[in-house]
């Protein structure tokens, strides 16, 4: 029996507690910080996931078995090297990369220079710094629009600009590197040709040696219906992905699984947790748009629910290196996430508004993300992204209708929803002639 740390606040988060909750292998659950929903699992702790101190403290005196990582910041900072270094620590183990390996997701430019060096498909691209920004406007100037200038470091998720203009993208290159307009974080920006097709996200969890793939997922990143508007930390998600067949998995295992897996190893690079591969299917072509070292926000809610295995079985098997002798078993149901958002999210929303109907829910899962409870024990609103709702079904609507049905369930002040999801993804069902 385990005691377990998940460290992180998010609808992610939530899913992962729950999905622990159901194992056998489960003594006691810690979130730190946590939110309204995990406290229904385990106990929260209001520390925060990058205060390495304080979180050596809680595993400490709280006996802590393994540590799960969620969000991405504790990771490039460097969580799993402090545990390593701290004799107390170091045979404590934690799920998710060393520094090193975390770069794959900390510097844009590291990520492709990986690629590069792996024969690793991906877009023509070039890294500038505010002493190169004139060589980067003349990169521009070679490149069709749209274009694609990325901050290198970590910028919240928002550090993904895409021009429509020439004019717009020298604009916003100026703005990144002259004038710090995503502070450090776009102090070098990778610029890159931007690929037409049809995005999906493949996660594979790995002990450094072997892997497993797990569930691949399509999410929607902006606010607007019919993908407008800005950028957010994704509006919903849907699992498994209709033209992501077994042939096109298998490519995306050849072309670029194993060569990450074995480009790390040749590196001497240890990498113990999830990656993220975000691609592009151009005409039935994988092509890697980048790397996260963690899993998505909100694809765990519809990954992580797919997935029948005991997952403490699984990063056991992680920690320990013999993650090919576990059992990996999948549900053929379709999972479908919708996310509840405060309104005027991904700008200013307000926080604190009351949440009302989860009691009401049926049939779907309601992942907290952004919420907290008030003195009164009522769950109230605490972010941007407030609740994912997860439902399964035989189809993708019907997963989908669920989900939609029990988001005019909950009600909280100014609470929006896009009610598109799914439905670039219809015409893949449509048999062909």
């Amino acid at each position: 029996m385990m005691n377990i740390l998940i460290l992180g606040s998010g609808g992610r988060e939530h899913a992962f507690a729950w999905k622990l909750s159901q194992s056998k292998k489960l003594n006691k659950l810690f979130i730190a910080p946590g939110n309204a929903g995990t406290a229904g699992f385990g106990t929260n702790v209001n520390i925060s996931a990058v205060d390495f101190e304080a979180v050596k403290k809680l595993v400490l005196e709280n006996s802590i078995n393994m540590v799960i990582v969620g969000p991405e910041d504790p990771l490039v900072k460097g969580i799993h090297d402090f545990f390593l270094a701290d004799g107390l620590l170091k045979n404590i183990p934690v799920i998710g990369p060393q520094k090193d390996g975390a770069q794959l997701e900390g510097s844009k430019d590291f990520s492709k220079r990986f690629m590069m060096r792996h024969n690793i498909p991906t877009a023509r691209y070039e890294t500038f710094t505010k002493d190169t920004l004139l060589e980067g406007l003349e990169f521009l100037k070679t490149l069709q629009p749209p274009y694609v200038l990325k901050a290198d470091g970590l910028a919240g998720g928002k550090g993904v600009v895409i021009p429509d203009t020439l004019e717009e993208a020298e604009k916003e290159l100026s703005e990144m590197l002259a004038n710090a307009k995503f502070g450090s974080a776009s102090a070098k920006v990778v610029i890159e040709e931007f690929l037409k097709g049809i995005e999906l996200s493949v996660f594979v969890l790995t002990d450094g040696n072997s892997y497993k793939i797990l569930p691949s997922a399509k999410d929607y990143k902006r606010i607007g219906e019919g993908d407008t508007g800005l950028n957010t930390g994704g509006m919903g998600a849907v699992s498994p992905v209709p033209f992501a067949d077994e042939a096109f998995i298998k490519k995306v295992e050849e072309r670029v699984i194993i060569p990450t897996i074995n480009g790390l190893k040749k590196e001497g690079i240890v990498y113990k947790g999830f990656i993220f591969i975000g691609l592009m299917n151009i005409s039935g072509e994988p092509y890697v748009i980048e790397y996260n070292v963690r899993m998505g926000d909100p694809e765990t809610e519809v990954v992580i629910p797919r997935i029948k295995s005991d997952l403490i079985d699984l990063f056991e098997g992680v920690a320990a290196g013999n993650l090919n002798e576990k059992t990996f078993e999948l549900d053929n149901l379709f999972a479908a996430t919708v996310m509840l958002v405060a309104g005027g999210y991904p700008e200013e929303y307000k926080k604190g508004d009351l949440i009302t109907g989860l009691e009401l829910v049926e049939d779907s899962i309601a992942f907290q993300a952004g919420t907290t409870s008030n003195s009164e024990r009522q769950t109230i609103t605490n972010g941007g992204r407030v609740i994912a709702l997860t439902s399964f079904g035989n189809t993708m609507d019907e997963a989908l209708k669920k989900s939609f049905m029990n988001a005019e369930r909950i009600q909280y002040k100014n609470k929006y929803y896009r009610k598109d999801i799914g439905n670039d993804l219809k015409s893949y069902f449509i048999p062909q002639p």
